[in-house]
Parts: structure tokens; C-alpha cells; sequence
């Protein structure tokens, strides 16, 4: 049976925030995103601290209380501390560099930023430093109580935070996992040239940095190098695991009576054939690009107007940030264009809506996935584990999903948007045999290369470089 381990999980996001229900009673609701999904696991199989923001009123006035046992939907319990911070400082720490700067360089969107370089040094002193060394600090007191704990750090809010505590706790083991692209120095050129080495050299403090795929892995050491911080690259183990899903819960949430109503709706109302694209408004899913490759393939092949729709199931991503607010618009603008050519073959669903999802995962017979750049995604997984109708992934060859699945999907150029209009017609086409092959191939490689899988590798990643440095 595997050990369990001492471990201090640190993420902006927690796996819990907190409100005030109508009759004035503290009510938890769990976290929201795919890191706190994919991190929870670690709390039934190890006795974890989880530190977090405090991203509520409700999580503000926890906080002032310090640490505090917690309990994860399995019954499983584990030590969660929520960080306060100033109002105007968390907003310069993630609505200005987090978002959308270090996510735009990222994801190859620099172009789109409306204000490059505007403040941003100012706000990286004042705001994403602070934000980094306020969660350094609560790790560092979590040290004390628990002197023996590894740390896994994760993605791109907290690159300063490893160096801050090492500077105080110089043999504490820290490990960052990162889940967005890594670029090279050509794309880390736009910013100022000390943050771009700030953020290296913080990541560098970690014995252990990882990334989903060999190509952000290989860009994140060739841009160390361009640095000169070689030395400090050959004393870090930087690793390559993609990360995956939870099989069983998946496939079980497949079956639940949520999600076969909203099938039994989908179904009624679906067309012979449906393509399908569930992401979030974010200017990377390049989500307009897919509607016009739609409306090529129905220009170019009229006889598949009223047989093929596209349903286009998009979460409203920060919108609070311009750019954000700009894409939002920019895709019901094409939506709308499309609608006015072809009636009837194109919904768009702007909502949250999970259980939505999976239910037009199982449905699907072509799923588009043609992000301009992104760390993983895992939409590219999820869908064809649960599909009844022996679906095709179109997949975008920036995605790092591609890295693993690209002998079982039609890869796309995210920039060509003929490409992807051919990749879909081709993908209704294809051959039953092919389709079944393909769709096989991807289940089993999800199957073998799971969750609990990538979560062991970071632990296995710690025990190496626990050894490497004794």
C-alpha cells in the first residue's frame, strides 16, 4: 500500500470557498476549476495543507483564523489555509500579470494585448510579487509546523513563490507544476527582461519543475539557457508528465440522472450528424476560427445543410478583462453570421453547465478542439471516454493533448481555417473501422495513463530529487 505523505499543496484556487447561505449559515461549495479537480485525489491517499486564496468575504474572515480542518467530498480530511489579500494587490497580481499578460505570452497572444507593457512592471513589484510572497510566507509557517512536508506549487500564479521560501528554508523539497505553455525566449522577449528572469529563476529554486508535454519542457530549458542560468537548470530535475483524468468518477458522472436528462434532450432535438466544441470564451480555444471553418464545409457541401449542425457549449471566461470581453463579442458576432447563412445549424450555449457537457460528449460524431496554443486539454480526453457514438477528435497540433494522441485524432494547423473546414468534412466521412480504431486508441491510452498515474509521477518526481540532492 502506497505510503502516505506529508505534502503542502499550494494553488490560487483552493479546493473549497465559502458564503453565506439565505439563513445566514457558512456554506462551503467546491472550488471551481480543473487543477482543484485533478489535485483532490492527493487529499484521500496523503495528509495534505492546502493553502489558497481567500477569495470570498466568507473566505476573508476564515482566514484571519489561520489554518483549519476541512473535509473532501469522499469523507477524506486535510488541513486548508486561506491567504487574505489587499483588494487592489490581488487585482494587479492576477488581472494584470497573471491575466492576461503571462497567459497572453503563453498561449502566443501577445498581439491581442490592448495595453502591452503598460504598468506592468509596477504591478509585477506591487501586486504579483506581493501576492507570491504572502503565499511564501504562510508555506513557510506551515514548515514549521510540519518540517518534513514537500511542497508542489502549481501554475503560472505563483512562479516568484519557490524562490521565497527557499531563500529562507534553503533544504525544504518544493516541486511547480505548470499547466499552460511554455514558450521560448523570442516570446518572452515582449516583456521586460528582470521579470522574464524573476520568473525563471523562481521556478529554478524548485528541486523539481514540470510540464505536460516534452515541447514546453524542452522550450522552458532552452530559454533557461538563453538566460545563463544554465548551472541552475543542471541542479533541477524538470520533468514531462500530461495530465489526465479520473476514469471511474468520469465514467460515472456519465451515467448520473443529471447528465442522462440533458442526453435525453440533446438526442431529441439532434441532427444526423453533430459536431461539437465545449471550451471556455478564452481568446487561446479560438473558438471563431471553428465557427467559420463550420461555414466553409456547409459553403462548400450544401447537401449536409440541415443533416450536420454544430453545437458550441462555451463557459463565459473573465470577464472582467477586456480582451476577454472583446473575444466574447467577436464569437457571437461570427455565431451570428453563421446563423444568418444557414438557420438551424449552429447552437451556442453561454453558460456553466458540466453536466450539459458530458451529456454532448456522449453524443458527438465529430469534436473539434483547434486552440490557437494550450498546456494540455483535456476536453480532448474527457469526450471520447464517454462517447457512445464512436466520435472523431479534431485536434489542434498546438494542443498539448496532441502530444500523446496524434496517431488516433485528425491533427489541424489552429491558423488554417480551410484545414480545419477539410478536417471536419473528412471527420464525417471517415470509415466506421477508423472511427472505432481511432476512438479505441484514445480510451485505452486514458485508461492506462490516468489520474492516479500523473499523480504518482509527481510524487516519484520528489523521491528523485530528494536523492539527487543527499
Amino acid at each position: 500500500m502506497e505510503a502516505r505523505r506529508k505534502l503542502i499543496v499550494v494553488s490560487n484556487r483552493g479546493p473549497s470557498t465559502y458564503e453565506r447561505d439565505e439563513f445566514g449559515t457558512r456554506a462551503a461549495r467546491r472550488g471551481a476549476g480543473g487543477l482543484v479537480t485533478a489535485l483532490s485525489p492527493l487529499v484521500s491517499r496523503h495528509d495534505v495543507t492546502w493553502i489558497a486564496s481567500a477569495l470570498s468575504a466568507e473566505d476573508r474572515a476564515l482566514a484571519a483564523g489561520g489554518a483549519f480542518e476541512e473535509t473532501a467530498s469522499d469523507g477524506s480530511r486535510y488541513r486548508l489555509r486561506l491567504v487574505a489579500h489587499e483588494p487592489a494587490t490581488y487585482e494587479l497580481y492576477y488581472s494584470v500579470v497573471a491575466n492576461p499578460t503571462l497567459w497572453f505570452v503563453q498561449h502566443g497572444l501577445w498581439s491581442l494585448k490592448q495595453d502591452p507593457g503598460v504598468g506592468l512592471e509596477e504591478a509585477w513589484s506591487t501586486g504579483y510579487a506581493v501576492v507570491n510572497r504572502a503565499f511564501a510566507n504562510a508555506v513557510c509557517a506551515e514548515l514549521e509546523r510540519e518540517p518534513e512536508a514537500a511542497v508542489l506549487f502549481h501554475d503560472y500564479h505563483l512562479y516568484l513563490a519557490p524562490g521565497y521560501v527557499r531563500e529562507r528554508l534553503p533544504n525544504v523539497v518544493l516541486s511547480h507544476f505548470t499547466h499552460i505553455p511554455w514558450v521560448g525566449p523570442d516570446e518572452w522577449d515582449v516583456l521586460p527582461a528582470t521579470i522574464v528572469r524573476e520568473i525563471h529563476e523562481g521556478l529554478l529554486a524548485s528541486d523539481v519543475v514540470g510540464f505536460h508535454t516534452e515541447r514546453w519542457r524542452a522550450a522552458f530549458q532552452v530559454t533557461c539557457a538563453s538566460l545563463g542560468l544554465g548551472a541552475e537548470l543542471e541542479r533541477t530535475l524538470v520533468t514531462a508528465h500530461p495530465i489526465s483524468i479520473d476514469v471511474g468518477e468520469f465514467e460515472g458522472l456519465a451515467e448520473s440522472p443529471v447528465v442522462l436528462e440533458r442526453e435525453r434532450e440533446l438526442v431529441a432535438g439532434r441532427s444526423e450528424g453533430l459536431i461539437l466544441r465545449v471550451d471556455r470564451t478564452d481568446p487561446s480555444k479560438n473558438v471563431a476560427r471553428g465557427l467559420e471553418a463550420f461555414g466553409l464545409l456547409l459553403e462548400r457541401r450544401p447537401d449536409l445543410i440541415g443533416r450536420v449542425t454544430m453545437l458550441a457549449l462555451l463557459d463565459p471566461s473573465r470577464q472582467a478583462i477586456p480582451e476577454y470581453v472583446v473575444e466574447r463579442e467577436a464569437i457571437e458576432a461570427a455565431a451570428a453570421s453563421l446563423e444568418s447563412r444557414f438557420p438551424g445549424s449552429l447552437r451556442v450555449r453561454l453558460a456553466d453547465d458540466f453536466p450539459q457537457s458530458i451529456a454532448a460528449y456522449k453524443q458527438f460524431d465529430v469534436l473539434l478542439v483547434n486552440a490557437l496554443m494550450d498546456g494540455l486539454n483535456l476536453v480532448a480526453k474527457e469526450a471520447p471516454l464517454v462517447n457512445t457514438r464512436d466520435g472523431v477528435v479534431v485536434l489542434s497540433a498546438n494542443a498539448g493533448a496532441y502530444e500523446e494522441l496524434s496517431e488516433w485524432v485528425l491533427a489541424v494547423d489552429p491558423l488554417d481555417v480551410q484545414g480545419q473546414s477539410e478536417a471536419l468534412e473528412r471527420a464525417l466521412e471517415l470509415p466506421l473501422d477508423e472511427r472505432l480504431d481511432w476512438i479505441d486508441g484514445i480510451r485505452g491510452h486514458v485508461r492506462a495513463h490516468d489520474l492516479t498515474r500523473w499523480i504518482e509521477a509527481q510524487l516519484a518526481d520528489l523521491e528523485r530529487a530528494t536523492s539527487m540532492r543527499s
